[in-house]
């Protein structure tokens, strides 16, 4: 709905820009200088103008703003012709937005008399308008560009005004109204002398009206009430209720300023109150309260900065009634000081055989990372004192990463503290919330110092790959202080304000994969990649820790429950395909809770469970050793790729059909796999005599390539020379043998080059049974990454050209003929 700006209470004449005295405005209501066209005169079709929020009375002046085109060319047209309109009020349950229509307004409004007119210099009009007589809306005879309508123009019915008991009513609402404008120093002089001046009851109604503070509704209901009398009645009563609103306001204000004197009176008793407990040897309890504080403070021996914070709030304390929000604010900060450990460390276990000890028992494998712990040892005895190292631990999931920090712990004989990132988007969460926030905390860091008791403690960061980011930050750049040893000495809470040494914590993160990871926050972490386990070294750890666990978990014994070796290794890699050890304990703890089961039922049978009882207890296998099968034709190669939770073997099928030379892909392949594939059959075509087949042959076949799995998306150029292979042995007729797995890169030259993940790759072909691995030369550097049981398992090739694979992947020729041809 449009928008007309009138003043909420009717002012006797002027506007914002122009106004002139109080005096001079009553004057002008009472008596306005401007002739008042007779209500005979008046014309009976006139321009209606809505009113917003206000009702417009006879005698009244309103100030208007009129923005609206069709509204600005009526007033044009009023102010040039007799300057008369009709002003009604919009009905509240008008609709709020566009032009108000006939629906939308009341029936009754006032005709109104332009006495000023003012244009603005954005093209809008102000102007004064004083109401000259009720008039009642018959019928609208113009809706665009503005309403018009025929009109009745009312007089006020004089019956039973003139008798003593309305005289009386009048008299008494002049009083109330000058008692209310005397209680009321906004409604101004002005108002008080017009009342005075006003002798008819019908125009001091509606004077009255114009000035109390009514709703629409209620000021309309004035408006359309043509009896005196009546109107008489109403007005006396809205005054009434108005002046008792402002009698409660009156009484609130003073309630108010009352406990304000209050207050000032308890902090002068309290004073007192304090002088006479020192006179007597007693002890006030806030006093007291404070002093037990600043003992706890003089114990720490706390940083200089700290020291001074922490006095300061002390003094905040002593000043603040322990009623105020305040007082909580600084008593919770003191709590906090007094808490952390500023220089309450752990002794260092410095016995390296015995540490190697521990972590022998808690993990098995995991040689790298138990070798690093063991150098940070060493360094600490001889050294004496070191700073807190920061490492990354980054592997698949399930490979232990979580689970060796707590065996880290435990071996440097420091407490061990965790949080897990994972999810985070606050930056808050990381560095805390200001003390001007309420309810506001530490962040995480600090919390967990406070927690473990030390300033020394293992601090495992979790899940540092899974941080997010928005609006209110991104952790990860928080997490650059606390992660730098040349700025962690330093480092500053946002809840505290002063610098808590990191320096000492020994901080451990770990991560899936660390592409997530920003390059400034991977620069200041030592990475040690954590490769996934063979199903030997899955045997060990399922023999000496998940078996154990389980059995203890699901409340057997050593003798109820037991499982064979071969059994153990059915259910690694017929029922488990991964790079950890979760979902191996997952299949444990189904077989404990089977057992558990029929004992509980007192059933009888073995309590050793073999591999013949894995199909009746966990159903049939869910993984096929497929290498073997999927590579028995020609068109069939096994090729490595590297996934976020380890290594993985995928298969390239090829196949030709008639046609002219196309080639299709399928897989959901990426952009770069795509090209591999095309760079792979062009090297394949331009080699054709090498591989003994028909140059025609391209001319008349149509050639398909498709990864399975294809409901996984795949890419990266490192299938290339898998696809070559297998093109390679389709149109040769050759097959692939089926131990040989390969990964690389190639170019349309025939160059192979190198690729990334290799050691991920080649723990992936030992879990598959393969036995040779070709890989390109320029990859044997990153053999000494590969663990040492997987290089004595496998065989390498490394290559630096294409032709060189083919003798070593593809199966000798059984004849000349040429398939297709």
């Amino acid at each position: 709905m449009t928008k007309e700006n009138t003043s909420k209470g009717a002012q006797p004449t002027g506007t914002e820009e122009e106004s002139p005295p109080r005096a001079e405005q009553a004057s002008q209501t009472a008596a306005p200088e401007r002739e008042t066209p007779d209500r005979s005169e008046l014309p009976d079709q006139l321009p209606v103008l809505p009113l917003e929020d206000n009702v417009a009375f006879p005698g009244m002046v309103l100030p208007f703003e009129v923005e609206v085109e069709g509204r600005l060319k009526m007033v044009e047209e009023v102010v040039l012709g007799d300057k008369l309109f009709v002003a009604v009020a919009e009905r509240p349950d008008a609709e709020p937005e566009g032009e108000a229509g006939p629906d939308d307004l009341y029936q009754v409004g006032a005709t109104c008399v332009i006495l000023q007119m003012l244009r603005m210099p954005d093209g809008s009009v102000r102007f004064l308008a004083q109401g000259v007589s009720r008039s009642r809306v018959e019928h609208y005879v113009q809706a665009d560009p503005y309403l018009q309508a025929r009109v009745t123009h009312l007089r006020d019915e004089e019956e039973g005004a003139e008798d003593v008991e309305a005289t009386a009513m009048f008299r008494n609402l002049r009083e109330q109204f000058l008692e209310m404008v005397q209680a009321a120093p906004n409604l101004g002089e002005s108002a008080q002398i017009t009342v005075s001046n006003i002798e008819e009851p019908g125009a001091l109604c509606d004077f009255v009206a114009a000035q109390v503070n009514l709703s629409v509704e209620e000021k309309q209901d004035v408006l359309e009430t043509l009896n005196v009398r009546k109107r008489l009645e109403k007005i006396t009563r809205l005054l009434a209720r108005e002046m008792d609103f402002m009698e409660v306001a009156r009484r609130i204000q003073s309630e108010a300023r009352d406990e304000i004197n209050k207050s000032q009176r308890e902090y002068y008793l309290r004073q007192q109150l304090k002088a006479i407990q020192e006179e007597l040897g007693e002890v006030d309890p806030q006093e007291a309260e404070v002093q037990e504080l600043r003992e706890q403070i003089a114990e720490l021996d706390l940083p200089e900065e700290a020291l001074k914070e922490a006095e300061r709030e002390l003094g905040r304390l002593e000043r603040i009634n322990p009623a105020s929000p305040e007082y909580t604010v600084a008593r919770t900060y003191l709590d906090w000081i007094i808490a952390l450990p500023w220089n309450k460390s752990t002794p260092d276990n410095l016995d390296l055989e015995e540490a190697q000890r521990i972590l022998d028992e808690d993990h098995y494998g995991l040689e790298d990372i138990k070798e690093r712990v063991l150098e940070f040892l060493a360094v600490r005895r001889l050294r004496g004192e070191m700073t807190g190292s920061i490492l990354c631990f980054v592997g698949p999931p399930g490979t232990g990463k979580t689970s060796i920090g707590r065996s880290i712990a435990r071996a440097l004989g420091r407490e061990y503290i965790r949080a897990a990132l994972g999810g985070i988007r606050d930056e808050a969460e990381i560095r805390g919330h200001r003390r001007t926030y309420i309810g506001s905390l530490p962040g995480r860091i600090i919390s967990a110092i406070r927690k473990a008791g030390s300033n020394n403690p293992v601090f495992m960061l979790d899940e540092v790959d899974k941080l997010g980011a928005d609006f209110r930050g991104d952790p990860a750049s928080a997490l650059l202080e606390v992660l730098d040893p040349e700025q962690n000495s330093t480092y500053t809470d946002h809840y505290l304000e002063v610098p808590f040494d990191l320096s000492k914590v020994f901080f451990i993160c770990t991560a899936n994969v660390l592409d997530p990871v920003p390059p400034a926050l991977k620069d200041r972490m030592e990475v040690l990649e954590f490769p996934g386990y063979t199903q030997e070294e899955k045997l060990h750890i399922a023999r000496r820790y998940l078996v154990p666990q389980q059995v203890e978990a699901n409340g057997l014994t050593e003798d109820q429950f037991d499982i064979t070796d071969e059994a153990l290794r059915t259910l690694i890699s017929r029922y488990t395909r991964e790079a950890g050890v979760r979902n191996l304990e997952r299949q444990i703890a189904s077989l404990c809770r089977k057992v558990a089961k029929r004992i509980a039922l007192e059933e009888t049978g073995d309590r050793t469970i073999g591999v013949e009882a894995l199909t009746d207890l966990l159903g049939p296998e869910k993984f096929l050793p497929e290498v073997a099968e999927r590579v028995d034709e020609p068109g069939v190669a096994a090729g490595l790729a590297w996934t976020p939770t380890g290594g993985d073997i995928i298969f390239v099928e090829a196949t030709m059909t008639p046609g002219e030379g196309r080639l299709t892909l399928t897989g959901m392949l990426g952009d770069v796999m795509k090209e591999s594939a095309q760079a792979a059959l062009t090297y394949v075509r331009a080699h054709a005599e090498q591989l003994r087949m028909d140059p025609e042959l391209y001319r008349k076949r149509d050639f398909h390539i498709h990864v399975p799995a294809g409901a996984i998306p795949k890419d990266g150029p490192s299938a290339g020379v898998t696809m070559a292979v297998a093109l390679a042995s389709l149109v040769s007729g050759r097959r692939v043998k089926h131990d040989v797995a390969m990964t690389g890169e190639i170019t349309l030259r025939g160059k192979v080059l190198p690729v990334g993940g290799v050691k991920e790759k080649v723990l992936a072909a030992s879990r598959a049974g393969i036995t040779k691995v070709i890989l390109p030369g320029r990859n044997e550097k990153d053999l000494p990454d590969v663990p040492e049981y997987a290089r004595e398992q496998l065989e390498f090739v490394t290559v630096d050209k294409v032709d060189e694979i083919f003798p070593v992947a593809l199966e000798p020729n059984e004849g000349d003929a040429t398939p297709g041809s």
